[in-house]
């Protein structure tokens, strides 16, 4: 069994995916990448995550279609938790990503600690190599 918790970036943005991974690799987590929804479920139907961090506007499937698919999965991987960040920052958004499934919203820019705060608070609710 894994000691390491492992996130799963979902963004189609390389540069933000590259500074995401900067904050959470040093911190101690293992950190896997996909750049769209249907990449992220292929990923994940391959190996086990304790969280998801998502964005909304993505080619292919989106965020909010990514998360619906999800959990609407009859397996372990429905209840990963998912925190969304996006540019979107609407009330509506926030709605539209909790309908979904996500478990917390947060706008772009992220500052670094945010980001770990939000980390740490997520996977601190399942102990790391557990199924989702």
């Amino acid at each position: 069994m894994s000691t390491t918790q492992r996130i799963l970036i979902v963004d189609d943005a390389s540069l933000v995916r590259l500074y995401y991974r900067n904050i959470l690799a040093p911190a101690g987590f293992e950190v896997e990448e996909a750049m769209n929804g249907l990449e992220a479920l292929e990923k994940l139907f391959d190996h086990a995550v304790d969280l998801l961090i998502v964005d909304i506007n993505m080619p292919k499937m989106d965020g909010l279609t990514f998360l619906k698919t999800l959990r609407s999965q009859a397996s372990n991987i429905a209840s990963i938790p998912a925190l969304v960040i996006s540019t979107e920052a609407a009330p509506a958004d926030l709605a539209a990503a909790r309908q979904a499934g996500a478990n917390f919203y947060l706008s772009k820019p992220v500052q670094p600690e945010v980001l770990l705060r939000y980390v740490t608070l997520l996977c601190a609710s399942m102990p790391a190599g557990s199924p989702a």
